[in-house]
């Protein structure tokens, strides 16, 4: 295969590209018609289908998209998958190298052509310790420098009471290692945990552990929680706003909360745990980013704010695929069929996270002269399933059509 500047292989040899006959999800709605493609630009766009040879573009540089959707790459800012790939089962790592090829190749198989994968340094479990963290953080970046099927980033996902790891991220920080930025506070009677029990519970079926062993717990790590030097937070986001890394809370459960999470610069809050955080976070301006699980699945799986619920009253505009890659395009169709308009739903997917994240300028929507990020979707039993994925005008998955 020919290879381009970027590095990465070309399944169609030649500088342009033409995708014909689809249904184009343009930014402010949905046409039939041509895209094509030059030199990683979307450098035309017709909204009515012509079947004639176009001078310059070979029969094999054209995707036939008739009867298909022709949609952005999608964006995605929150997705722990990575982890899964390291270690599949407690205490079984794999190669990381060889993980995050192989889900790479999922990934663009999702649709996914952007992935933040998020990080969390923290409780030290999985991939989540400090050593682990940053070897996969200093993978992510070699082989962002060397080559890729689709652009992959950082989301660092920073456990206040974890104090250790504060020189950590000040240092991914200051070498431009990240791209987004969240600060998470799972504490008994905070966030997700608010309800009494709620934390000791989930300790105590994920580690395995009896009442004393989980007391313990819970009293060593209230005893960090109280060491947290807050000012010292504070300058870290601020630094990390300084060189244009977004800043999201998580799992914010009140009005008070978000307060809190906008004092420390956050722009986007993650997971609001009922209706009216939401709507609070919403009316502040901040972007509210919703799991695609939670969509596909009827609800939260932990009880909390149903997505759709917030996305239909309209105080919700990012969808994550929080822990499952598949749930991303999935979730956007779905939205369909509850009411909300196509490109709308694909907004939350691609031109929305664009946005918080600085990078609307150049990818998430199909328009004239930004980069060609782009997927091709049929449906199968009325499940929507990616056939071609262009990553900066190159085809880096391409499948049977099932038309």
């Amino acid at each position: 295969m020919e290879r381009n500047s970027s590095g990465r292989g070309r399944m169609f040899v030649g500088n342009r590209l033409r995708i014909t006959g689809g249904f184009i999800v343009r930014p402010d709605g949905v046409s039939q018609g041509d895209l094509t493609i030059e030199n990683g630009i979307i450098v035309s766009m017709e909204q009515v289908a012509s079947k004639e040879k176009v001078k310059g573009i070979d029969e094999d540089r054209v995707i036939d998209a008739q009867g298909a959707w022709v949609l952005p790459g999608l964006i995605d800012i929150h997705c722990d998958a990575i982890e899964k790939e390291v270690e599949p089962r407690p205490n079984t790592l794999f190669p990381m190298d060889m993980a995050f090829l192989q889900f790479e190749r999922k990934l663009a198989g999702h649709g996914i052509t952007t992935m933040l994968h998020s990080l969390s340094l923290g409780v030290g479990l999985s991939l989540r310790g400090e050593h682990l963290v940053a070897e996969m953080i200093d993978l992510i970046a070699s082989m962002r420098a060397e080559r890729g099927m689709i652009r992959h980033g950082v989301h660092l996902r920073y456990e206040v009471s974890h104090l250790t790891g504060f020189g950590l991220a000040e240092r991914l920080i200051s070498d431009g290692l990240i791209d987004y930025l969240s600060l998470m506070d799972h504490a008994p009677g905070q966030g997700q945990y608010h309800r009494p029990g709620a934390f000791q519970r989930y300790v105590m079926k994920n580690q395995g552990v009896g009442l004393d062993e989980v007391a313990a717990i819970v009293e060593e790590l209230e005893g960090r929680r109280s060491r947290v030097d807050w000012a010292k937070l504070k300058a870290l986001t601020a630094e990390a706003r300084s060189r244009g890394i977004a800043v999201a809370s998580h799992d914010d459960d009140s009005a008070s909360a978000v307060e809190r999470s906008l004092d420390f610069g956050a722009s986007i809050s993650e997971f609001p745990l009922s209706l009216g955080t939401a709507q609070y976070a919403y009316g502040k301006g901040m972007g509210v980013c919703l799991g695609a699980p939670n969509i596909v699945r009827g609800g939260s799986h932990d009880g909390n704010l149903k997505a759709v619920d917030a996305i239909l009253e309209g105080v919700a505009d990012i969808l994550c695929s929080d822990y499952h890659p598949a749930s991303l395009l999935h979730s956007i169709f779905k939205l369909e069929s509850e009411g909300l308009s196509l490109h709308k739903a694909v907004a939350m997917a691609t031109i929305n996270p664009a946005k918080a994240l600085g990078r609307a300028d150049k990818v998430g929507s199909i328009e004239l002269g930004k980069r060609a990020d782009v997927i091709v979707v049929r449906k199968v039993r009325d499940i929507p399933l990616v056939v071609s994925t262009i990553v900066d005008g190159t085809v880096v998955h391409a499948t049977q059509d099932f038309a």
